[in-house]
């Protein structure tokens, strides 16, 4: 099972705006882990009725935002599952035989 975080976000000090939110997720199986860190952008609007104060925050709430803003959840965690696979079960190998 992937685990995400948030690792920080960037907001403007005036209204608590969030512009980037900087995500990272892992997924373990046994001895094998693989993860990946990314951003994704915002354009803050304190007028919406969505708007939440900085302080109110939650990394659930960000997390979704990510994810409804170009960050696609499904292929990320498919990607970690695949790397993890493909170093459970190397097709090429490198060394020498002595």
């Amino acid at each position: 099972m992937a685990t995400w975080t948030i690792a920080t976000l960037e907001h403007n000090v005036a209204d608590g705006g969030v512009t980037v939110a900087h995500w990272r997720v892992s997924e373990v199986d046994g001895d094998y882990s693989a993860s990946s860190y990314g951003t994704c952008g915002f354009s803050p609007d304190p007028s919406s009725p969505d708007w939440v104060a900085y302080d109110d925050l939650t990394e659930a709430q960000c997390l979704q935002w990510c994810w409804d803003n170009g960050v696609d959840k499904d292929a990320t965690e498919a990607s970690l599952a695949a790397k993890i696979e493909a170093d459970k079960n190397p097709v090429s190998a490198h060394g020498t035989p002595w």
